[in-house]
């Protein structure tokens, strides 16, 4: 049976593939930056987002954009401070933003349970015509900032005191990027969940570092290994039937484990190549080792 003749199996595909290819986008700019889990504490505060759309029955996912933007914005204010205090700040508004949004849930006259756990951990096959919509858009956002701004997000994730001295406007910048991952949170609401998107984010481009050099090649494959578990998470969790969410993001861990493991094995055979003498054969020529 071809489980994609379905329309909804096609729009949970689709959404997670959306969200398989603007996560790593803008999350290359996060792991440059050692900020990998700030997705993780987005989500947080997006889920405050959705219970007040569900409690005023208001449009969960644009409450949980406008949620998460103001919450992004106030992370990288805090981030700019760079005081000690700050982790503090930050711990409070993660904490309080998945508190806050627990009850706002139960408050309002929906499944409660039933909805909080979809945004959670993610419900693909839920996603209506009008999500994928609202997806797209959003996604096709965050892959045009990641990709058009690159080479001044990169400048200032790179070296921001740099940046300021070449006369970027690197505040402007900041506050662009925070609120484009917390854009990319909400694309990935319906995908693979609040809790679980930082995983999306980060895992994809710490496998693509394995294998590759140079910060364009890397996001690129980032991309492309998004799509790869995504699409296959979504396909693996019908037939074993799992939850999709977890099983795009074990997905993209064992990929990455599987690739660290291959690319060590690899190195380790170039050294030892490398450490061995060349040989002089008859014919008078040597052979010549070339690393590719």
């Amino acid at each position: 049976m071809n489980l994609f003749a379905y329309d909804f199996m096609v729009r949970a595909l689709v959404g997670a593939l959306i969200t398989g290819a603007a996560a790593p986008a803008i999350g290359i700019y996060l792991v440059q930056r050692r900020l990998s889990l700030i997705g993780d504490g987005i989500g947080h505060i997006a889920l405050t987002g959705v219970g007040f759309g569900l409690l005023f029955h208001q449009s969960p996912v644009f409450m949980a954009v406008i949620a998460a933007a103001l919450g992004a914005v106030v992370i990288e204010l805090v981030r700019e401070r760079g005081k000690t205090s700050g982790d503090v700040a930050l711990a409070m508004l993660f904490y309080g933003g998945i508190s806050g949004g627990v009850v706002l849930v139960n408050l309002s006259d929906t499944q409660s349970n039933r909805s909080l756990v979809s945004y959670l951990f993610g419900s693909p096959l839920t996603t209506s015509h009008q999500d994928l919509q609202v997806m797209l858009v959003l996604g096709c956002a965050v892959l045009a900032v990641a990709v058009l701004l690159r080479p001044w997000l990169f400048a200032v994730c790179h070296d921001e005191e740099y940046a300021k001295v070449s006369g970027l406007p690197v505040r402007t910048l900041n506050l662009l990027l925070a609120v484009t991952t917390a854009v990319t949170v909400t694309v990935a609401m319906r995908a693979v969940g609040l809790l679980l998107v930082s995983a999306l984010m980060v895992v994809p481009v710490a496998t693509a570092q394995q294998i590759t050099r140079g910060f364009k090649v890397t996001m690129l494959a980032a991309v492309v290994l998004g799509l790869v578990v995504s699409g296959g998470g979504i396909w693996l969790s019908t037939v074993i039937n799992t939850g999709p969410g977890a099983t795009v993001v074990l997905l993209a861990v064992a990929g990455f484990f599987v690739v660290t493991v291959a690319a060590s094995a690899v190195r380790a055979v170039r050294r030892r190549t490398r450490s061995q003498p060349q040989e002089k054969p008859e014919n008078g020529y040597r052979y010549a080792y070339v690393d590719e």
